[in-house]
């Protein structure tokens, strides 16, 4: 998730804890919403220390009390320095329990997306990611800019007590997204289960997923797609690729299986999109050869998708490829 919407949701669950004679508290468990991202000054040596990697020990239930435990020491004063002497007086222990909250917010708000996060690191080195929301939401980002918005508007303009009922407000819209969210997933993993794919792609809308398979067998690999909604079902015609996993690195390329097979492997190599994420394909035949369009089922926007656009000439067998965001059903058009 973005940093803006980690710091929104600190503020908000501080604020609903100690509400606004709290503010102290309210905006260092704001501030600790985004503490955790600061593992990106550890890069250089996260290559010798993997716990020290993005989304590694500080997106950790540890990693994050040994922030709070730093935090409730260093920021006070900071915040007394950095936004006036009254933000920085207060309970240590309070503050603690702020930065805590705040910290535990962020390793939960990441956990939603397909990205994973080592919540139990480093007693326990599996990573846990529940598919619950995308890591790049439209919807949620613009609720953030809104209610970034409207509290800054309200601040010293309205009466306390309407700019405290909005707070109030948009901490409640936040616990009914993620009800919504959670709930949605739910069934439509049993509904996934139930038609036979093996795993769930949320959608920016909280009603849509797309359903994926993948399946090795016999030397060949079989991708499968659909869309579902959570109210109206199976939402899409199922659709399916299958192809030897195993390709002639040179050879005439007379079909579309064989094109797909041929750029496969050259196509995840290009874009680590691909790599990482459940992807699909589509493949059309051209006057020299065959047009494949390998894109990932996790990074659309607005319709379009990321992925590689693979040329494999049917005679010689060469695979070109170039990065492109497109339209899958329109790329060839």
């Amino acid at each position: 998730m973005d940093p803006f919407s980690h710091l929104l949701l600190g503020y908000l669950l501080g604020f609903g804890i100690w509400g606004p004679s709290g503010l102290p508290y309210v905006v260092a468990a704001a501030i600790a919403g985004a503490l955790p991202d600061l593992d990106i000054v550890f890069f250089p040596l996260s290559r010798r220390f993997p716990l020290l990697r993005h989304r590694g020990i500080s997106h950790s239930i540890l990693g994050v009390t040994v922030i709070a435990i730093v935090g409730s020491i260093v920021v006070p004063p900071l915040m007394a320095w950095g936004l006036g002497p009254g933000l920085g007086q207060g309970s240590i222990a309070a503050f603690f329990v702020a930065l805590e909250v705040g910290g535990l917010s962020h390793v939960f708000l990441d956990s939603l997306d397909h990205w994973s996060v080592p919540i139990f690191a480093p007693f326990s080195p599996r990573e846990y990611h529940f598919d619950v929301d995308r890591i790049v939401n439209v919807g949620s980002m613009a609720f953030t800019v809104i209610a970034y918005a409207l509290m800054l508007y309200e601040r010293g303009r309205v009466p306390l007590a309407l700019w405290t009922l909005t707070t109030w407000g948009l901490l409640g819209a936040v616990l009914v997204y993620f009800v919504i969210r959670i709930a949605g997933r739910w069934r439509a993993g049993v509904a996934q289960k139930r038609e036979g794919y093996s795993a769930t792609i949320p959608q920016g809308n909280p009603l849509v997923f797309v359903f994926v398979g993948e399946e090795r067998a016999q030397g060949r690999l079989t991708l499968r797609t659909v869309r579902y909604h959570l109210l109206r079902g199976l939402d899409s015609p199922p659709r399916s690729v299958e192809f030897p996993i195993e390709a002639a690195s040179t050879s005439p390329v007379t079909d579309g299986p064989g094109a797909l097979a041929r750029t496969y492997a050259s196509a995840l190599k290009s874009s680590w999109a691909l790599g990482e994420t459940h992807h699909f394909a589509e493949v059309r035949a051209t006057a020299n050869g065959f047009d494949v369009f390998w894109y990932s089922l996790e990074f659309n926007f607005w319709g379009r998708f990321a992925g590689v656009l693979a040329h494999v000439d049917g005679v010689t067998g060469v695979v070109t490829t170039r990065n492109r965001w497109r339209v899958p059903t329109k790329v060839f058009a």
